[in-house]
Parts: C-alpha cells; sequence; structure tokens
C-alpha cells in the first residue's frame, strides 16, 4: 500500500477532517491516489533515508486533485502562514483508522506492506 507520512498533529487533523489541504514541496508522481496510507510521526524528516520507526497509521485517504497552494487556503491546510511556490493536495474520502497501529515514517510516497487488520481498523 501506499503510504505518505506526516508530522504530528498534522495526520490527526485530516484523520478528523479538520485539515482537507496537505501542503507540499513536490507533487505527486501520478494522480489520482487511491487508498493512501497517511502515517503521522513526530520527526520532521529531512534526509533521503531518514526513518521514523514510532510513525502510527493514522488514515486511509484518497488525493485526486493537486493545484499550486493560495493564500486563501490557509484554513484548510491549518496553517498559519502562506509561502509561495508550494502544492495543495486536496484530501477527500477520509476513513480514520482506530486504535495504533505502528508502522515506520518516511519521506515523500513510499510502499508498506499491510495486511488484514489495517482495514478492520478503518472507520
Amino acid at each position: 500500500m501506499l503510504a505518505l507520512s506526516i508530522v504530528a498533529p498534522n495526520g490527526t487533523h485530516i484523520a478528523t477532517g479538520r485539515k482537507t489541504l496537505e501542503i507540499r514541496r513536490w507533487r505527486p508522481p501520478r494522480l489520482p491516489l487511491r487508498d493512501l496510507l497517511i502515517v503521522e510521526n513526530r520527526i520532521f524528516l529531512t534526509g533521503e533515508d531518514e526513518v521514523d520507526p514510532d510513525g502510527i497509521a493514522i488514515a486511509v485517504v484518497d488525493v485526486e486533485e493537486v493545484h499550486a497552494w493560495q493564500p486563501s487556503e490557509l484554513a484548510a491546510a491549518c496553517a498559519t502562514t502562506w509561502k509561495p511556490a508550494l502544492w495543495a493536495w486536496h484530501v477527500t474520502h477520509v476513513r480514520p483508522v482506530h486504535g495504533a497501529l505502528r508502522l515506520a515514517a518516511r519521506r515523500k510516497l513510499y510502499q508498506v506492506e499491510v495486511d488484514s487488520e489495517l482495514w478492520e481498523r478503518l472507520g
């Protein structure tokens, strides 16, 4: 399954529907992204091979559209400051994962192995 790590508390904000835009410096290689697993972690990963082993699966989402982030979209991104030249990933069809399911968090989009336990925890 394809996964994306997001630093806390923003993964939780996505899972609860508060955050509908994820802001990134890069665009995904293809759209739509369906059944994208959001893994929340506590460490901002900066190195290409950096890993946080303490990530938690927080939600499964779809991303159907990415556009240039606009200053009027601060609230949807749960952000306090706008910066130019960033991309807004529109997060839809949010399915929260109930219970702490630990998975490693990595940079960019990455593959994770999940079993039926994840699908049983979707709300």
